[in-house]
């Protein structure tokens, strides 16, 4: 129970790497804000699986591009809680296209939720975080890739990276800051619209010929909201079986 008594957010956490993240945190001890935008069902249905483990989770709507919607994904923690220890900023979007096929609108939705979203509950959080708390700004191992039709998505990536790095020297208060980025993950938004070719080369450019599960990120997401991590702050761990 490394976690015990400690309350997480966790963004995006309806599904996938968030959900899995979620389960594993609250199984631990954590009690869960399922932060969604516009997925009920599924949140509810993350917070139900919780609870029927035994945990302690609530849902929270609130859409991570909005400074308003975030302050009160704070304040309704914080309320229902008491206080916030751990911020797992996952929410995303992805929009896979060449460079010269994005539209003004592709480049505004991923730019406002990856990095807008990031910076605003990182600016929350400054204030908000409980002492000797943790942040964990998921990434992705495509920033160090040169993937075709990943540009806009891997440059999200990469500003969150680097305000990773500069956040964890400001925000002090014993709270660390690091950034999680998985490499190719096995979740329904991911596998959507990839051809079997395609997943086969990803599967046999890391050095366990397969794809990463939820549950291994979300491994590494424990350690990193726990005490055991304290001592690394202001970095990049990748997650990816070698990939890079």
């Amino acid at each position: 129970m490394k976690l015990k008594n400690k309350v997480v957010i966790v963004t995006g956490a309806s599904r996938g790497i968030g959900q899995e993240i979620a389960f594993l945190l609250a199984e631990n001890g954590a009690s869960i804000v399922v932060n969604h935008s516009n997925s009920i069902k599924d949140a509810d249905a993350t917070v139900a699986k919780i609870k029927d483990n035994g945990g302690k989770a609530i849902a929270i709507k609130a859409d991570v591009s909005d400074r308003d919607q975030v302050t009160q994904l704070f304040d309704q923690t914080i309320k229902a809680f008491g206080n916030v220890d751990v911020l797992v900023n996952n929410a995303g979007v992805m929009i896979n296209k060449k460079l010269k096929d994005n539209t003004q609108e592709d480049f505004n939705k991923q730019f406002d939720v990856n990095v807008k979203g990031v910076f605003n509950m990182l600016q929350e959080a400054d204030s908000k975080l409980s002492d000797n708390g943790h942040i964990i700004n998921i990434s992705s191992s495509t920033v160090k890739l040169m993937f075709p039709t990943y540009a806009l998505y891997s440059a999200t990536k990469a500003a969150v990276e680097q305000m990773t790095r500069v956040f964890s020297k400001e925000i002090g208060r014993g709270i660390s800051v690091n950034a999680l980025a998985p490499g190719p993950t096995e979740t329904e938004l991911f596998l959507n619209g990839k051809s079997e070719e395609f997943i086969d080369r990803l599967k046999a450019m890391n050095a366990f010929n397969r794809l990463a599960q939820p549950l291994d990120i979300a491994k590494v997401a424990l350690f990193l909201a726990s005490d055991d991590s304290k001592w690394i702050s202001g970095q990049v761990i990748a997650a990816n079986g070698a990939l890079i």
